[in-house]
């Protein structure tokens, strides 16, 4: 799966900002059948709804059309049809949770207590008032972007709570039409060809009936964590709703979904899990960089999700820091993010790429009093926040100034490595990241081991290196990765099927090589993967 920022992705009509018929322009580079192309299965592409963009789509004000600085309906259309075509499957994004405060239905809401509209929202009274005759919030909830999740609303006389921005006011699934309603939204993508959809925080959609305050919790950095979330989440109600949404996507032959937990755990994200329906782990994300670290976070996942349950692979999102830039020592250059990807790419699981992962792009330095992500121009030292527009800057299609994205004036800046860390530059050179995840995938299409093989855990198998094995029918692949330790001598295991290893895939080594000997010694962040099966291989492009 590969995740696209429309507004960064690629211009066609040279107003700064990403659009729909961009893509299409280069969707050869995602997947053109060969692997001159990175060979991706399916997109997914984050909010692409008509929004007023205070949280970049994430506030949606229509959730069946298209916003017109993306395209149109025709846009649309035109970009599954070219999708389809290539066998790359599309993913939308749903933000379900909340809608825009234009939205017409809160409109509507905030307008009458008694309307058809009325309770599509959650609203509340407030608590009685204290000594200084202000009004309070009807409990302690909090918003994830700071301050209470209660916004006072003078046309309607009441609170209107919201776990994100005042501008996200939260829907209320308790209602009958809420509900039927959102499934309508589900139904009419679904009818114009989407196969499947990310759901964004959808463990938040219900919220406790009572309205009760969370109790506190003591010794936790930020105003979020200093409550334990027991009554604004993770509601009883859910598994029944999501089961409900689940069965109708189902009705589609080949359709999915893949939600994201909200401030959940490992755990949370396994029970979650069902065949065809993924939830995203992050732990990933968080994981220090060393095979020690990996390895346990690897171990956790795999108890976890068990045999029975299929994890999602994450290392970089459009709310994240990129990887390329959280792992970087400034003295290892590229190699560090080729070893994250072979974690990425032979792990057991479905592996999101996150646009640009392909080539290591960096983070952008953007001051937060230059930033166009909201929370960002409202950090303060009571309220950090880190600006996600550093790892939503524009796609650097070639080392032109604008970097082959638009002809016009990009909406945020390029890095400024764009002459060397481009696609056309990349794409050219046998060594590059990019040239590293062409040969990943491919070889994953390649080897079933690696798409759909048991996963097993190898002891420490040197100081800083992480080994385990991918089995899937009569093949195994044997993946070795070192991290910091330069010269860590690795025990092999034998193969399974007593058949000799060969290179598969490595940063240093020649692939379809037989691999003899009983140990080996790895260099300092080296990629080595070695496949018992000559005839998976041999149709693995070199």
């Amino acid at each position: 799966m590969y995740q696209i920022y429309p507004r960064s992705f690629a211009d066609s009509d040279g107003d700064g900002i990403g659009d729909l018929d961009g893509i299409v322009s280069h969707l050869d580079d995602l997947n053109d059948g060969t692997p001159a192309s990175l060979g991706v299965d399916a997109i997914w592409l984050s909010p692409i709804y008509p929004s007023p963009d205070y949280d970049f789509g994430y506030d949606v004000s229509d959730y069946t059309g298209v916003d017109q600085r993306f395209g149109d309906l025709d846009s649309f259309a035109r970009l599954v049809d070219e999708c389809h075509r290539r066998g790359i499957r599309v993913i939308l994004d749903l933000v379900l949770n909340h809608s825009s405060h234009l939205h017409p239905w809160f409109q509507a809401s905030r307008s009458s207590r008694s309307g058809p509209h009325a309770d599509w929202y959650v609203w509340a009274d407030g608590a009685k008032r204290g000594p200084d005759r202000r009004r309070r919030p009807p409990n302690n909830w909090r918003s994830f972007f700071g301050g209470s999740a209660w916004t006072w609303d003078d046309a309607r006389g009441q609170f209107y709570l919201h776990t994100f921005l005042p501008e996200q006011p939260e829907l209320n699934w308790r209602s009958a039409d809420v509900r039927a309603a959102m499934l309508e939204v589900v139904r009419t993508w679904l009818d114009r060809g989407v196969d499947g959809f990310r759901l964004d925080v959808f463990n938040v959609f219900f919220k406790d009936a009572r309205l009760r305050s969370n109790p506190p919790r003591v010794g936790r950095r930020g105003a979020w964590s200093w409550q334990r979330h027991l009554y604004d989440r993770d509601q009883p109600e859910l598994a029944e709703m999501l089961a409900e949404l689940r069965n109708l996507v189902d009705e589609r032959p080949g359709r999915m979904t893949v939600g994201e937990l909200f401030d959940g755990t490992i755990v949370q994200a396994a029970e979650f899990t069902s065949p065809r329906h993924l939830v995203f782990d992050f732990t990933l994300l968080t994981t220090p960089w060393s095979a020690a670290a990996f390895r346990e976070t690897i171990a956790r996942s795999e108890q976890a999700f068990g045999p029975d349950r299929w994890p999602t692979l994450v290392f970089s999102n459009h709310d994240q820091p990129r990887h390329a830039s959280r792992i970087d020592d400034r003295r290892s250059g590229d190699a560090r993010a080729k070893v994250a990807a072979a974690l990425l790419l032979t792990l057991r699981g479905s592996p999101f790429l996150y646009y640009g992962e392909e080539i290591a792009l960096r983070n952008v330095p953007i001051p937060n009093a230059q930033a166009a992500d909201p929370p960002a121009r409202r950090s303060s030292l009571l309220f950090p926040w880190w600006n996600r527009d550093q790892a939503r800057t524009p796609m650097p299609w070639t080392g032109d100034p604008t970097g082959g994205f638009t002809t016009g004036r990009p909406w945020l800046p390029l890095g400024s490595d764009l002459a060397s860390r481009n696609v056309a530059t990349q794409a050219a050179d046998p060594g590059s990241v990019l040239s590293f995840y062409r040969r990943l995938i491919w070889l994953r299409r390649a080897v079933p081991a690696l798409r759909r093989g048991t996963l097993t855990l190898l002891g420490p198998v040197a100081d800083d290196a992480l080994g385990f094995l991918r089995q899937a029918d009569d093949q195994t692949a044997l993946v070795l990765l070192a991290f910091e330790g330069p010269g860590a001598r690795a025990a092999l295991p034998r193969s399974p099927s007593g058949r000799t290893w060969r290179v598969a895939l490595s940063t240093h080594r020649e692939a379809g090589a037989p691999f003899e000997g009983r140990t080996v010694e790895l260099a300092q962040n080296e990629v080595l993967i070695l496949v018992d099966d000559e005839a998976s291989l041999a149709a693995a492009p070199r």
